[in-house]
């Protein structure tokens, strides 16, 4: 991936959090946990989406870091809001073997004597509103920029645009594992581009370019260049929530499966001859280890590892094709294609 997100990305949503648990206090005690609580959603990561809106700044020409700083901070918050909002959506009390916001409402419900019905609206409650503030507060960073007014406009259609399509890629996702008929490949990959590819990859370059006042053929080129290698990013990410290793990924290797998403693997899978052996266990609750090692064994056999490993390669081709054929500065290029060669070639 490219290089560590500068620290005062870290520092401003430090300052961010601090001024609100400080507001927070005035409304009660657990207002002040639903802000701890969000804080610690925050916490860690990638910091992939803060990462790419510096490198497009800088790659083309921006200076004012800092300023870039408060762009690069509203993209991480509105991460922060949709994996909260999609924990809600998969009424998940965990992440990566931690409670999530749910999942310390639910014990926090329970300390002050809640039935778990009431533990449970409770837990949704505190997920819904703590992924609103960080999506409000991505909104108000861009709107309070010192900068020109055409440019935060175009900075605010972005988000928008971003926040539109991963609407509409999550109840697409939500809608594909309900389907009376499960999603082709074709189907599972315009998923992956509307709920993760433009709001993680296409809208954070190009708020970078923008801001750094960069060409409208440049930022077309980031935006292309974001979709292809945002999808090849999430085709190995389904890759690695099966095949992975827990210990490096932090994700679980079963949970995939027992949930039945309708990843790329699956798709695949559904098309070839076999799929009654694996059929069974896709959406099992309570799949085993071994249930799950023989469901791995199955999607490497019929061939579905191999057409989404080279499905994820194609994609990341076409993202550096992209690039190659672009105007983009020569150190830029550089950084973007190490990126898309490191989105499928990764661990974790």
């Amino acid at each position: 991936m490219l290089e560590t997100t500068p620290a005062g990305v870290e520092f401003e949503l430090s300052q961010f959090f601090s001024e609100s648990r400080a507001r927070a206090t005035e409304y009660g005690s657990h207002y002040l946990a639903l802000w701890d609580a969000l804080e610690e959603a925050a916490t860690g990561g990638k910091r992939v989406r803060p990462t790419l809106v510096l490198t497009a700044f800088s790659g083309l020409g921006g200076v004012d870091m800092a300023l870039a700083g408060q762009v690069a901070v509203s993209f991480e918050l509105l991460h922060t809001a949709f994996v909260i909002h999609d924990d809600v959506i998969d009424r998940d009390l965990a992440r990566r073997g931690v409670a999530n916001i749910a999942g310390r409402f639910t014990d926090r419900a329970f300390a002050h004597g809640a039935e778990p019905d009431q533990a449970a609206v409770w837990a949704t409650a505190a997920g819904i509103l703590a992924g609103d503030l960080a999506l409000s507060e991505a909104h108000r960073i861009l709107a309070r920029l010192p900068i020109a007014g055409d440019m935060r406009v175009r900075l605010l259609d972005l988000l928008d645009r971003a926040v539109f399509v991963s609407a509409a890629g999550e109840l697409a996702d939500v809608t594909n594992a309900l389907a009376q008929h499960p999603p082709g490949m074709d189907d599972v990959v315009a998923t992956l581009d509307q709920k993760t590819a433009v709001y993680s990859f296409e809208a954070p370059l190009q708020a970078g370019a923008v801001l750094a006042a960069a060409s409208d053929e440049d930022i077309a080129t980031l935006g292309r260049f974001g979709r292809l290698v945002g999808i090849a990013f999430q085709l190995t990410d389904d890759l690695l929530g099966i095949f992975g290793d827990s210990t490096k990924t932090g994700k679980s290797v079963t949970a995939d499966l027992r949930e039945g998403k309708q990843t790329a693997l699956l798709a695949h899978a559904r098309s070839v001859p076999g799929w009654d052996v694996i059929d069974p266990l896709v959406g099992k609750r309570d799949l085993t280890e071994a249930e799950a090692q023989r469901a791995r064994q199955h999607l490497t056999e019929c061939g579905a590892r191999h057409r989404v490993e080279s499905l994820a390669r194609e994609y990341a081709a076409r993202a550096i094709d992209e690039l190659e054929r672009s105007a983009l500065p020569a150190a830029l290029r550089g950084k973007l294609a190490t990126l898309a060669g490191s989105s499928v070639e990764r661990s974790r």
